[in-house]
């Protein structure tokens, strides 16, 4: 089990980085319709969810290296089950699962990315009432 208070526990719950009490989207679960709606701040401790404007463009540096990951594990999956990979079923194979998971890509990226500049802050943390 994750211990509250570190960077993955943040990250992999979608909480905020500051306080990891509040929630970092507005929804839960799997939808592609409101997958990207974030609150201005937490609502536990008031830390800004976006710090300035254009804040989440860097998030497409880390969605980036997730996206790849993810390339390249079709690649192998694809090598092992299939005796010939073509273009068309990597190609398929690709898109669909990206199209998939998009939803997850996007929060990850962005649950990333907002833990490298906002620290846990303990006193915060037991100061709040959430």
């Amino acid at each position: 089990m994750l211990n509250q208070g570190s960077k993955l526990y943040s990250i992999l719950n979608y909480k905020c980085p500051r306080c990891h009490k509040g929630d970092l989207f507005t929804h839960k679960g799997w939808s592609y319709t409101k997958f990207g709606d974030m609150p201005e701040e937490c609502p536990c401790c008031h830390q800004r969810y976006q710090p300035e404007p254009g804040f989440y463009y860097g998030a497409m540096y880390v969605s980036y290296g997730i996206t790849t990951a993810i390339t390249v594990t079709i690649l192998v999956a694809l090598s092992i089950i299939l005796e010939e990979v073509t273009l068309y079923w990597f190609i398929g194979a690709l898109v669909g699962t990206l199209l998939l998971f998009y939803p997850f890509i996007f929060r990850m990226s962005r649950a990333i990315w907002i833990n490298f500049f906002v620290r846990y802050n303990k006193d915060v943390a037991a100061s709040t009432s959430c």
